[in-house]
């Protein structure tokens, strides 16, 4: 009997150790969370990047296209060349909206790890 209460104390004891551990002091947390957001936002600003650059490439192509249908007179390629160039413009301007909306975020997310950094010193 006296070797489960002892386990029972001890087990209580180690738990009660882990669990005070297991959570960390609220300024570490939170400069670990806004590094992960950063990383993050990072990453997305990178894939808008791309994806603008591809934008792009599509709409030099398409005014590529566009010229030569309209020199050769074919009217209804001229038609749907316009029409795929408007859609690239349009999404151009959403990936470069969302751009600017990742790099706000950022500079926010960073000014957010700033001021928890200052608190846990």
């Amino acid at each position: 009997m006296m070797k489960k209460l002892m386990y029972l104390a001890c087990a209580s004891a180690l738990l009660a150790m882990g669990s005070t551990y297991a959570q960390a002091p609220a300024g570490k947390g939170d400069v670990r969370e806004d590094n992960r957001e950063i990383r993050r936002d990072n990453r997305d600003i990178r894939e808008d990047r791309r994806d603008i650059r591809q934008d792009k490439a599509d709409i030099r192509e398409d005014r590529r296209e566009l010229r030569r249908d309209v020199k050769s007179g074919d009217k209804a390629a001229a038609a749907a060349d316009r029409k795929d160039l408007r859609a690239d413009r349009k999404d151009l301007r959403r990936d470069e909206k969302d751009l600017h909306k990742d790099k706000r975020e950022r500079r926010k997310d960073v000014r957010e790890r700033r001021e928890d950094r200052k608190e846990s010193k």
